[in-house]
């Protein structure tokens, strides 16, 4: 239906509801003049005079008390499914799809996935996890949380974690046959998982700051992957020593499946960003999802921190 039609239609129904224009049109906040024009337009348009009009009063006529038996129930329904929305989108309900880097998504998402889903049971929860980003508009999700330089220029960014230090860790069936390195320099004798980073098969060093000192060892092993999940997966597998950051490594050292070595000479990475189109009319599903998050305390800002590893340049 156009616009213009249900404008007719609704003016009709107020003026037919009310038995007077000026009355009609204060309801409708419009002008007596307007609404009387809007009303000849509409009775032009069908053919049908719709009301009797005199100096004094004002009734429908019998084709008009027709079309308003049909009208209410319809602008009845209507208004309810307005307010319905006008509700709905006052408390998190439907489907909320997210799209993560896989250290976002470990690091950000798990930890309040729980709280979240049980503090809004009429929300769906969707996560899609990638280390390529996307149009996530496009695609249809409703944000994206990843690296600074993931989000478009016209996207709204929020960080929602401050730099995340690098987790050097291994299974302690594999530190038991061998002794923990102490140094960077120490890995040269151990196997490592080695990680590949981007589409051109470049195998990434591993980067170590302690004050003043940096240091970057080509380490050397059996595995090699392009996944961090998996990096840390073969190190709790007893396959080598991982390379991770801590969002990734925590629950395993947190069981005590892995251990954590070289604390000392972990550098800090960029933090994370949770990134979505527009200000206005923020899904209230999305804009309390962003609240936990920040409620959890994950945005707090760091002084130094490098470019994320283990994320393609882009």
């Amino acid at each position: 239906m156009p616009r213009s039609d249900y404008n007719e239609l609704a003016a009709f129904v107020a003026i037919a509801d009310n038995l007077s224009f000026r009355a009609a049109a204060t309801r409708l906040g419009v002008t007596p003049s307007a609404l009387s024009h809007t009303m000849r337009q509409l009775e032009e348009r069908i053919g049908t005079r719709l009301l009797n009009r005199t100096t004094r009063s004002l009734s429908p006529t019998d084709a008009g008390l027709r079309l308003l038996e049909r009208l209410r129930p319809a602008m009845e329904q209507i208004a309810g499914a307005l307010d319905e929305l006008d509700e709905k989108q006052q408390r998190p309900f439907g489907r909320l799809r997210i799209f993560a880097e896989q250290i976002a998504a470990a690091g950000v998402i798990v930890p309040i996935w729980h709280s979240y889903l049980s503090t809004y049971p009429d929300v769906h929860l969707e996560v899609r996890v990638s280390e390529t980003p996307i149009d996530i508009v496009a695609a249809g999700f409703d944000a994206g949380i990843g690296p600074k330089q993931w989000p478009a220029a016209d996207m709204i960014a929020v960080r929602v974690t401050g730099p995340m230090k690098v987790a050097v860790v291994g299974a302690p069936t594999y530190f038991a046959k061998r002794a923990p390195p102490r140094t960077p320099s120490d890995l040269l004798q151990h196997r490592c998982v080695e990680y590949i980073r981007g589409m051109d098969g470049t195998l990434h060093k591993w980067l170590f700051k302690r004050k003043d000192k940096s240091q970057s060892i080509a380490v050397n092993g059996r595995l090699t992957v392009d996944n961090p999940d998996l990096a840390v997966r073969a190190a709790v597998d007893g396959l080598g020593i991982a390379y991770t950051l801590e969002p990734l490594a925590e629950p395993f050292v947190r069981t005590g499946q892995l251990v954590r070595v070289l604390q000392d000479w972990s550098p800090a990475y960029e933090g994370m960003f949770l990134y979505y189109p527009g200000r206005r009319q923020v899904p209230a599903a999305l804009r309390a999802f962003i609240d936990m998050i920040r409620a959890r305390g994950h945005a707090a800002p760091g002084s130094t921190s490098r470019r994320n590893p283990f994320v393609d340049k882009q």
